[in-house]
């Protein structure tokens, strides 16, 4: 074999690896996003839109699960975790009567219970974003909760906005105690149907 066919044999060699390296490293990047996708749900798409930049978002969830993977989350002993579902059944009581003190009191506890769980009470964004590893489906409602609170804190917010935000509270706070290890407390429709009887 003379000189000039090993060289094109060399390059097409190389040319060959390059581009089954190219192709491997691509195949696992898309199984990557794909798994991204997967493990946060609607926050994947919020995240995207929020900064822009589809690296820039990935390496923001990417972080974010490291960051709850240093967490040391905890399972709730199952007294505690029955008392919080009992203090809950009060609150949702009280809606009819007090509205805006049942949406207050729904914060405190879904905040307690986040830090009984292990979540670091931080700045909002942080705490939203720590939960949406392990609750993507329902840390949306979280964040409507929190509009919907500083409407009521201006005296913008109806009955049917403190109804939604109870609700939006509820399926964060089960999502959280069944992650915990607690027993289903009742269902959001009875929250809908007790808040339902006070609308204007």
């Amino acid at each position: 074999m003379n000189n000039p066919q090993a060289v094109i044999i060399g390059v097409v060699l190389v040319v060959t690896v390059a581009v089954a390296i190219f192709l491997i490293a691509r195949e696992r990047r898309k199984a990557q996003l794909h798994t991204l996708q997967q493990v946060f749900g609607p926050e994947y798409s919020r995240v995207l839109s929020t900064v822009g930049d589809q690296e820039k978002a990935e390496a923001e969830l990417e972080a974010c699960e490291k960051r709850v993977e240093r967490l040391q989350l905890v399972v709730l002993p199952a007294a505690e975790a029955a008392q919080f579902a009992q203090q809950w059944e009060i609150l949702q009581t009280r809606f009819v009567d007090n509205p805006a003190g049942a949406v207050g009191e729904a914060d405190r506890l879904v905040r307690q219970l986040m830090l009984k769980r292990g979540y670091p009470i931080a700045d909002f964004e942080r705490l939203a974003a720590d939960i949406s590893v392990h609750h993507p489906l329902v840390v949306e409602n979280y964040r409507a909760t929190q509009a919907i609170a500083a409407r009521n804190l201006r005296g913008q917010a109806s009955t049917e906005d403190m109804r939604k935000a109870v609700v939006h509270y509820r399926a964060l706070f089960e999502d959280l105690l069944e992650a915990g290890g607690a027993r289903k407390a009742q269902t959001p429709t009875s929250t809908v149907s007790k808040a339902e009887a006070v609308q204007p």
